[in-house]
């Protein structure tokens, strides 16, 4: 009888060594994955080679939120650095943004002029911004409905007047798989949002620690702007994606504590 041992799996930077190993091997297709696993057993798998594409492959809502950047811009949460980087070759102003040491390794690695490892709370009291990203569906770092207002009123905090947001997310409720479907109805038997999804990423041996990750409606998202500052002024939707604009108009005295991004 053969006994198999189940494997060890460390808690790390999964993120970070998964974005190392594919810029150190040359970025090649179908040989390292981004395996993202819910807190319900449920795994997606993507093509880790397309956190490095070029303009000419984003997909369109990428595209048309990036059509829409101007000024100094922030890049939240800045991966391998797709965006980032795009900006500066157009000689932009662009500060990249991450808690993985990882990713701001490969940013640096690529050419990033200015990348911190951190959140906004990191950043240095005289930095100010006219354009915030959220690009790559990265509308999810807004986490869940209490944590959403606190990152938006911080961004607030190092905003010039009139900057902009510029996010892409996924509404949960245009999913086609019947398989989200009891995991959102379970979200709202917990009075969460729908979208709140318990995440963590693997790779190799490492995985992150289980962190909130948020698909969120548009309409979900102009009530959980309210009290930030922030209005929403445009909207592109595609399937069950979409691409927003907010724009800096208001009062910005939410609370802004607590938020990892």
């Amino acid at each position: 009888m053969t006994t198999v041992q189940a494997s060890t799996t460390y808690t790390g930077d999964a993120w970070g060594e998964l974005l190392r190993d594919c810029h150190r091997a040359g970025v090649p297709e179908g040989r390292f994955y981004e395996l993202c696993e819910r807190d319900d057993g449920y795994i997606s798998v993507y093509d880790a080679a397309g956190f490095f594409a070029g303009p000419q492959d984003w997909p369109g809502l990428d595209q048309w939120a990036y059509s829409k950047v101007t000024g100094r811009t922030l890049d939240v949460g800045v991966g391998a650095g797709r965006f980032a980087l795009t900006l500066q070759e157009n000689g932009a102003d662009v500060v990249g943004l991450d808690v993985s040491e990882g990713a701001v390794e490969v940013c640096a690695e690529r050419g990033l002029k200015s990348v911190v490892l951190g959140t906004v709370d990191d950043l240095g009291d005289d930095e100010r911004f006219d354009s915030f990203l959220l690009l790559g569906k990265n509308l999810g770092l807004l986490e869940s409905r209490e944590e959403g207002p606190r990152l938006l009123s911080r961004l607030a905090r190092v905003a010039r007047p009139g900057a902009t947001v510029i996010g892409t997310g996924v509404d949960p409720y245009r999913l086609s798989d019947p398989r989200h479907a009891d995991y959102l109805e379970r979200n709202r038997r917990q009075d969460r949002l729908s979208g709140q999804m318990r995440l963590r990423l693997r790779h190799g041996w490492l995985a992150t620690d289980w962190f909130d990750y948020l698909f969120v409606s548009p309409a979900e998202l102009e009530e959980m702007i309210a009290g930030t500052g922030w209005s929403l002024v445009d909207v592109e939707e595609e399937g069950s994606g979409y691409g927003v604009v907010l724009r800096l108009t208001g009062d910005t005295g939410a609370a802004a504590t607590g938020s990892r991004a």
